[in-house]
This record gives C-alpha cells, structure tokens and sequence, in this order.
C-alpha cells in the first residue's frame, strides 16, 4: 500500500534551523515548526522518532532547548506573561506543583506502635 510522498528531504534539516534562527524575539514552538514546513505537528514528531532522521531530531531538540532556555530567560525578565511561561514550561519538566507522599515498609501503609490518647479535663474541677 502506498501512502502520501512524503516532504522530509535533505533541506528540511536546514529549515528547522533557519526557522530557530528566524525565532529573534517570539518563543520557537512546535506548530509554528510545522506551519513553516508546512506539515502537521504529528509528523514532526514522525520523523524525530524515525531512526533514519536523527538529523532531524537533534534539530527538534534545539528547538525545544531554545523554547525552554527563552521561556526561563525572558518570563523570569517579566518580558513574557507568567502564567503562559509557566503553562509551557510544563512541558520542559518544571512544575509548581509539590506532593508529598509517606508510605511504610515496602510501600505499605504506615503503621503506628503508639497511639495517641487525648483527655479532656475541666479545668474548673478539684
């Protein structure tokens, strides 16, 4: 079965990094990638996962490298809304968010050897 010809070539390397070059002051992403190769989000992430196209996935990682590095440098700098900064820099690893967890031997549940015993005094009584 043959499908769609398909519009990675020998170029499309060097228009991924002319388009990070061409990203001076907006936040390089993903769609505006594919909208300047003219192909869907999807097979970008197709061709970064093809073995064949390691080229091209290193290119994708600058990318995303620069997008993270411009997110910290210029949110941090308050030239970028906070709140957007901090919603994209989710998907570089970075979380406001913080959870604590306590489990007992082998991820069971704690168990206590004492319990605490609570007595309620009148202070009024001899």
């Amino acid at each position: 079965m043959l499908g769609r010809p398909t519009k990675y070539n020998d170029e499309t390397v060097i228009k991924a990094l002319s388009y990070l070059e061409g990203c001076y002051d907006e936040i390089p992403t993903m769609e505006g990638l594919a909208n300047y190769l003219n192909v869907a989000v999807s097979t970008l992430y197709e061709w970064a996962n093809d073995p064949d196209k390691r080229t091209f996935s290193e290119a994708l990682n600058k990318i995303k490298q620069t997008q993270g590095d411009m997110l910290i440098q210029k949110g941090l700098k308050g030239d970028y809304n906070a709140t957007i900064a901090k919603l994209m820099l989710h998907n570089h690893g970075y979380s406001d968010k913080q959870s604590t967890e306590l489990t007992g031997r082998d991820g069971g549940s704690i168990e206590m050897d004492h319990y605490l015993e609570i007595s309620i005094v009148d202070p009024h009584e001899d």
